[in-house]
């Protein structure tokens, strides 16, 4: 098992930064890191995002793993890697993007829906694969490809809330992908960031026991 994923199995939460301004970039790591988030992921289509990975893993590198997410193309993985990310995520299977992250010791883990990419990105190298959108196709969606396909690590996101969280589990799910659901941009323009730890924290601590 390589060391991500271990980490994505152990921490259960990816957090996505998709549209986030330079400027509250900050703030927000430390807020997630401060309720317990571990691995945080800024989207390629970010403006600024290549810059704030790198700026990442500097402040914040010795308390969580950061990636990029939206890595659509071997070009978008390329930026990201030099900018030292540390996994990679997109919401298509691009079988090149594994090969180069496999040649680099990079985790790379792509977006899947149909049991056939899932195989074909477990095949390719991906050791965990993001079903996606979740929110559309559901969590019953989820347990019945979970039966046939028991060994692939399934990262779900779409549609998940503290509501349902823990059922997106018991239905197969090893992990999950959490954008706005978890990082509010209303509380972050606001500069509430105390409330963007509390949330933070009360996903944490509902993927704690499972």
């Amino acid at each position: 098992m390589s060391e991500m994923l271990d980490k994505l199995l152990e921490h259960k939460i990816v957090a996505i930064l998709r549209g986030i301004e330079d400027r509250h970039a900050d703030n927000t790591a430390r807020a997630l890191i401060d309720g317990g988030i571990r691995l945080m992921e800024i989207t390629m289509n970010t403006e600024g995002a290549t810059r704030m990975i790198e700026r990442w893993r500097t402040l914040f590198g010795s308390e969580a793993f950061i990636g990029a997410g939206t890595v659509i193309d071997v070009e978008a993985a390329e930026m990201a890697v030099a900018a030292g990310a540390q996994f990679l995520i997109s919401p298509n299977l691009d079988e090149a993007v594994i090969a180069y992250g496999q040649e680099r010791g990079i985790a790379v883990w792509p977006g899947v829906m149909t049991p056939t990419e899932m195989v074909k990105a477990w095949k390719a190298g991906a050791d965990a694969v993001k079903l996606f959108p979740m929110g559309t196709l559901g969590i019953g969606y989820l347990k019945e490809i979970r039966a046939p396909l028991a060994n692939i690590p399934i990262i779900a996101t779409g549609g998940v809330d503290l509501h349902n969280i823990k059922e997106y589990f018991h239905a197969g799910a090893n992990a999950v992908g959490m954008g706005g659901k978890l990082v509010q941009m209303d509380w972050i323009k606001e500069g509430k960031f105390e409330l963007v730890t509390e949330r933070a924290r009360a996903f944490v601590d509902a993927v704690h026991d499972l």
